[in-house]
């Protein structure tokens, strides 16, 4: 079907790009990263050369461990990809986004009258799907999105751009252990959700009306089996025909879809 003419005078429709454009940065020595940590910058990640000490170190290790920032030691070879700059053995990288605690989004969610519905990253590394998990939970009225400081792809500008901006207005959780995460959405009455390819419920049959959370796991592995056990219930997703599995991201929308139906429904 064609595209109706447009009349005589009028402008062609301009569109504007869903995703800001962003740039990820460098903090380069000692100096610069202390004073970014002691002003409070948003540090995704720093990178400690194999051995490094003396003046400064510590101070970063102790205020890397306040602000939970993950610190990686990593030999030089890794630094000297970074900058041909004088690093002094260590580099840290700004954040594009800002991390949010876990409790004080379910009291924020809790507070506005909404119903909690988060999504959990385990052993997720494409940072392509880790933007288009975003951009589906932030679609479907997800409010927050759980990583592991370690074993998840790097919140860099691919997944910003592949989250077409859901990166910077969901809730990012960044947290040290996600067994102790569960442990917090369970005090919160928030029931936790994995999908399994034998379980016995469809993705449809859960109520997803009430406070939830859904694990998803990389796609060899799956969610770890310490996860899955600690999961309130278990769910799998309808497939015609034989195929493995769907792709993480495309598997995220679908669960995070049918929990978006269910609350309209229950309206």
């Amino acid at each position: 079907m064609r595209n109706a003419p447009r009349k005589p005078g009028t402008a062609a429709p301009r569109y504007k790009s869903a995703a800001p454009r962003t740039k990820q940065e460098f903090v380069i020595g000692r100096k610069p990263l202390l004073e970014a940590l002691q002003a409070g910058k948003a540090i995704d990640r720093i990178f400690l050369q194999k051995g490094a000490s003396g003046e400064g170190i510590e101070e970063i290790r102790k205020l890397a461990l306040e602000a939970k920032v993950p610190v990686n030691t990593v030999p030089v070879e890794k630094l000297n990809s970074f900058t041909k700059a004088n690093h002094q053995g260590v580099v840290g990288i700004a954040a594009l986004i800002s991390y949010s605690d876990i409790q004080d989004v379910i009291d924020q969610t809790v507070a506005k009258g909404g119903t909690p519905l988060f999504v959990m990253l385990d052993g997720v590394t494409d940072v392509r799907n880790i933007g288009a998990i975003a951009r589906s939970a932030l679609c479907c009225g997800a409010q927050a999105m759980i990583i592991p400081d370690k074993g998840v792809g790097a919140l860099n500008e691919e997944a910003m751009k592949s989250s077409a901006g859901a990166l910077e207005k969901i809730h990012v959780c960044r947290v040290q252990s996600l067994l102790k995460a569960v442990d917090t959405l369970h005090l919160n009455g928030i029931r936790v959700y994995t999908a399994e390819m034998k379980a016995s419920h469809k993705v449809y049959e859960l109520e997803w009306s009430l406070p939830s959370c859904v694990i998803m796991g990389n796609e060899e592995q799956g969610v770890q089996p310490f996860l899955n056990k600690a999961a309130d219930a278990h769910f799998t997703i309808p497939m015609a025909g034989t195929f493995d599995s769907f792709n993480v991201s495309v598997a995220a929308g679908i669960i995070l879809y049918e929990a978006l139906k269910s609350r309209l429904t229950a309206r």
